[in-house]
């Protein structure tokens, strides 16, 4: 079967190119298989591990972190400590141990009954990467993941807020071997180690993902999980092999060989949304991506993410991001110029 795919970076228009004959934008075929969901999403978005901080600590101490539209990633290198967040059980972490935050405040400490102070000044300023808390007993790293277009929330409101992965859990080896890694980097001070640690660092998110992704209950870990069912999972990779296809519900049902009615109820309890509102979702995203790259018309951006008419996509993005597709892709532009 012939795959077709969007891959959007460094430009979305690698993957889309004029049809000779009409002018218009097409999906081009990938030359080898397409990119699985996971990927798809991370390169649309432009998640990219953007800073890496250490937090060195010892004796009684706890910092709290507010919530901002990021994804981040914290692993002990050393020692251990407590992950708090709002309405959830104080989390011990050792070393070894990684765990992802989504957009929610949350605070680290030494001891869960201490009353943490504000951490963000810690890390304040260009070069101030590391804090240092009375000695290194407890020795962990952190990276921040940004996204490159405004369409983080896609994947973020998908996420749970706190995704732990213990050093014992089959599928963490990866993990493990790359924290070494990255400690040596850090201990060495080499030349040309602020690119290794920053390629590691990358790597390191998505071996998180993967290793989260299969816990014993992929139930409870949202669209990540969903990647991973036999039946969903091969529906979400048709989709996003083909995002401009006119799916419906009855298609993606054939695909995950399940009855429409039960494709769509376990869809929307896995990835907590409908399957079409997840392919409208997807499309814009994509969408606002590309116009903010330049290079086409809005009715040919709206074209190769599957609408054929100019209008319900311009009214679907407004409905979605609250600005017209023009005047959008218009500020987008004059940012990054």
């Amino acid at each position: 079967m012939a795959f077709w795919s969007v891959s959007l970076d460094p430009d979305l228009w690698q993957a889309c190119k004029m049809n000779d004959a009409t002018g218009s934008l097409k999906l081009s075929q990938a030359s080898s298989s397409a990119l699985d969901p996971l990927s798809d999403v991370l390169e649309v978005l432009g998640a990219r591990v953007t800073r890496r901080t250490r937090l060195e600590a010892e004796g009684d101490w706890a910092l709290s972190f507010p919530a901002i539209e990021r994804l981040k990633f914290v692993a002990m290198l050393r020692g251990g400590c407590w992950m708090q967040l709002p309405g959830r059980a104080p989390h011990r972490m050792d070393a070894g141990d990684i765990c992802l935050i989504g957009a929610a405040p949350y605070a680290v400490s030494s001891d869960p009954a201490l009353a943490p102070v504000d951490g963000a000044p810690l890390y304040e300023g260009a070069g101030r990467d590391l804090a240092r808390i009375g000695g290194d007993e407890t020795v962990s790293i952190g990276g921040t993941v940004t996204f490159a277009g405004a369409s983080a929330d896609f994947l973020l409101d998908m996420l749970p807020d706190f995704m732990a992965v213990p050093r014992r859990m089959s599928g963490a080896s990866a993990i493990s071997t790359i924290l070494s890694l990255i400690s040596d980097e850090i201990d060495r001070q080499a030349i040309g180690a602020g690119i290794v640690s920053a390629r590691l660092a990358d790597i390191l998110l998505v071996e998180t993902f993967r290793a989260y992704a299969g816990l014993v209950d992929p139930a409870g870990s949202g669209w990540v999980g969903a990647l991973l069912d036999p039946r969903i999972g091969r529906a979400l990779q048709a989709l996003h092999a083909d995002v401009a296809h006119p799916w419906t519900v009855a298609d993606l049902a054939a695909v995950a060989g399940m009855s429409r009615a039960a494709f769509s109820a376990a869809f929307t309890r896995r990835v907590g949304q409908p399957p079409l509102s997840y392919l409208r979702s997807w499309r814009l995203a994509i969408a606002r991506k590309a116009l903010s790259r330049g290079g086409a018309t809005v009715a040919e951006v709206a074209h190769a993410v599957g609408y054929h008419s100019h209008s319900a996509f311009s009214q679907a993005f407004l409905r979605a991001f609250g600005v017209s597709p023009k005047s959008d892709g218009r500020v987008r532009l004059s940012a990054r110029a």
